[in-house]
């Protein structure tokens, strides 16, 4: 996958398959600022347009403290109330277009992940992260609120309890309790969280790319609908598959007791 080299941002294939991506801004926590949002939201443009090889995504902070410290306030100090609103107009296209990528991304929270930061993990599929790090949604400490899916996500993870008290406090919960309220799907030591990540990325790779996009489609959507019109759309999703190369070589691989090459046609 041949992409730009960006300004903020890292991107570099783990495999054939797996594409590992950096926020590298680590001088200042990997902090959120307009460059970064342009950055994102021209790669998962591209992802969506055309994958090519890639099947799934790894996302990680560069250093092992700070996974996203949030939006970049020395940036935001003296902006007009013009030049905010289209700034956050800008995260709001990043965050529809990481929402929205039909390929499957992991986050690997290998850091403290605040307000926006944590924001991007809520919009990722899944996440892992290291047991030493704290995530909040600190806005309300600073005038603001979430907007960028913060009060959406937070609550269809965790129950809308536990997420009115992270979001109307803004005080941090540490990795152990975001396990436990089904934020993260495991926790590990910092070294760990990026491996670990990339295994999983990679036993999604291995798998039939077209089941894996209309399974992530399929639970997006499914997710909004009541159960009967979910379920419909779930077999119009599966029908997709019927007549997919990949369908005839799993079936084929299976009765010939062989690993099967997908394709993804």
């Amino acid at each position: 996958m041949n992409l730009p080299a960006y300004e903020t941002l890292l991107s570099d294939m783990v495999d054939a398959h797996v594409l590992l991506v950096t926020l590298n801004r680590p001088h200042v926590g990997n902090a959120l600022n307009t460059q970064m949002g342009a950055d994102f939201l021209d790669l998962w443009t591209r992802l969506t347009e055309d994958a090519g090889d890639v099947r799934c995504i790894v996302l990680k902070g560069a250093g092992d403290k700070i996974f996203c410290a949030g939006g970049d306030l020395k940036e935001r100090n003296g902006m007009t109330k013009a030049q905010w609103i289209k700034q956050h107009q800008l995260f709001e296209r990043m965050y529809w277009a990481l929402t929205d990528l039909p390929i499957p991304v992991i986050a690997a929270v290998n850091g403290h992940a605040y307000a926006g930061g944590f924001e991007t993990v809520l919009s990722c599929d899944f996440a892992y992260a290291s047991n030493t790090a704290r995530f909040a949604l600190t806005e309300v400490t600073l005038g603001i609120m979430p907007g960028a899916g913060g009060t959406q996500n937070l609550p269809r993870a965790i129950g809308e309890r536990k997420a009115k008290e992270m979001l109307m406090t803004g005080q941090p919960i540490n990795a152990q309790k975001a396990l436990d309220w089904g934020i993260f799907n495991a926790i590990a030591e910092p070294s760990e969280v990026v491996p670990m990540a990339i295994k999983t990325a990679q036993t999604i790779a291995s798998n039939a790319p077209l089941s894996v996009r209309q399974i992530k489609k399929s639970v997006r959507y499914g997710h909004q609908m009541e159960l009967r019109t979910a379920f419909r759309f779930e077999v119009e999703a599966y029908n997709h598959l019927v007549e997919t190369e990949d369908r005839y070589e799993g079936v084929l691989a299976f009765n010939e007791k062989r690993k099967a090459v997908f394709k993804g046609r």
